[in-house]
């Protein structure tokens, strides 16, 4: 037992060389100079990319490069000087691998927002010093504290522009701080920079003695940001039945795929779901070799004492903590799709590896991210809304609740028709309580569609 506590506490360790982050802020905060500087300070830019940022920013009359260009890699976007898409990058410095999102700031946006802060461990929000807290940065928070991104970062950026005071500073972040711990948000951390000048992004300032913290880097390369797998419920969705059907193993069956959440260990009594099937696992192999234990997001093909019927789709869990098995759902959606989504709609829900029919059967609340009130029975959602809905499912699903686990508690819903993405849920997810207490009862209409 020790050694394989030593080798997921490995494992665990090894793993938070990799931070996947967000940022997000109102339009002209400096997101896109922020991450520029991070690049270009941590010398994470090609000679290259640098010459095409110097070029364009002197055929736009600016002496200095504007370092923005970095990540604004549309030409409709550079032309407006805003971020419209969700720009993804990738760099490391010596101690950490980052994978970053910078997100727009639109309030027309808020599901790209959502899409970039969906895988997001760490997200920074950032607040112009001379503006303070706005509405924008009010919804960023509440989308940070809906999709449970465990640590959040305010970034107060132009402080070159309020002569680098302490107490502007001080009351920003009081204020934020105050306002994301009441929507659940666990850990906060404030720090203030001027990002086109470089002050606190990577290295520390000279103008801001007062400020004794992390910088923007020395932040994201240190903080925690992966627990022990161990802590978590297993969760095994299966993607692949494996039978090779050769004269060594003619008796072969192995389920392949990723491990979502927790530990999965040899000889555990185990449940397949939706079915309710009960065995043990036998074996475990993982790149061609027998192991004992194996942990998430490892990819594996795990084999069980018995023969029974298990496919794609499937979710193989620990008995004594397997999820519960239901057809209705009630989650927390942001809709992304142009096309509104309306009470009675036939839709698609996918869930891990799993594909199944459903009907939108209530909306009960609207969420106004403006101060988190609910609008009670909206009728529909239109794109960028976030709400609560009930589906019905023609079959059963082994959902999670988000707030326990974020792979096997969150779902895409799917447009039967053409296949576009039109939802991304969350089961029993943030702001329930708040949705319960003002939601209007309704029903769908599902002819054609009985569950």
């Amino acid at each position: 037992m020790s050694t394989t506590t030593s080798a997921i506490d490995a494992v665990a360790a090894g793993a938070t060389s990799l931070l996947r982050f967000a940022t997000a802020g109102s339009v002209d905060d400096g997101k896109s100079t922020l991450v520029g500087r991070l690049l270009h300070d941590s010398k994470s830019v090609l000679a290259d990319q640098l010459e095409a940022v110097e070029h364009a920013s002197r055929n736009r009359g600016q002496e200095t490069p504007d370092l923005a260009l970095l990540t604004d890699g549309l030409r409709a976007e550079r032309e407006q000087g805003i971020t419209i898409d969700v720009a993804y990058r990738y760099f490391a410095t010596p101690r950490r691998r980052f994978i970053l999102a910078d997100t727009p700031g639109h309030v027309q946006y808020t599901r790209n927002m959502v899409t970039g802060a969906s895988t997001a461990e760490l997200a920074v929000v950032l607040v112009d010093a001379r503006n303070g807290v706005v509405e924008q940065t009010r919804r960023h928070a509440a989308v940070a504290a809906l999709l449970r991104v465990p640590h959040v970062v305010l970034a107060v950026n132009k402080m070159d522009l309020v002569d680098y005071a302490e107490p502007v500073f001080a009351a920003i972040a009081e204020e934020f701080t105050t306002y994301a711990a009441s929507l659940g948000v666990p850990e906060i951390t404030a720090i203030p920079i001027s990002a086109l000048a470089g002050d606190n992004v990577v290295t520390p300032s000279a103008n801001m003695d007062w400020y004794g913290g992390p910088t923007v880097l020395e932040h994201l390369e240190t903080v925690a940001v992966v627990a022990d797998p161990s802590d978590d419920p297993g969760r095994f969705p299966v993607q692949y039945v494996i039978r090779p059907q050769t004269a060594e193993h003619p008796d072969y069956r192995g389920y392949a795929g990723q491990i979502a959440s927790g530990v999965l260990r040899v000889g555990d009594a185990v449940t397949v779901l939706p079915s309710g099937r009960t065995s043990t696992i036998e074996a475990i192999d993982a790149l061609g070799q027998a192991v004992d234990v194996a942990w998430a997001p490892q990819s594996v093909t795990v084999r069980l004492a018995d023969d029974i019927d298990v496919s794609r789709g499937d979710l193989i869990a620990p008995t004594a903590i397997a999820p519960g098995v239901s057809q209705d759902i009630e989650a927390t959606v942001c809709h992304v799709a142009d096309r509104p989504l309306t009470v009675g709609r036939r839709v698609l829900l996918k869930h891990t590896t799993r594909t199944v029919k459903a009907i939108v059967k209530d909306i009960p609340s609207r969420l106004t991210l403006d101060d988190l009130s609910q609008h009670p029975a909206p009728g529909e959602l239109a794109a960028n809304d976030i709400g609560r809905i009930v589906l019905r499912t023609a079959e059963p699903l082994a959902l999670d609740a988000y707030a326990d686990s974020r792979r096997t508690g969150s779902f895409l819903l799917i447009d039967p028709s053409d296949g576009t993405t039109l939802t991304a849920g969350m089961a029993g997810s943030a702001f329930a309580e708040a949705a319960e207490e003002t939601a209007a009862a309704g029903t769908a209409d599902d002819e054609g569609w009985d569950f």
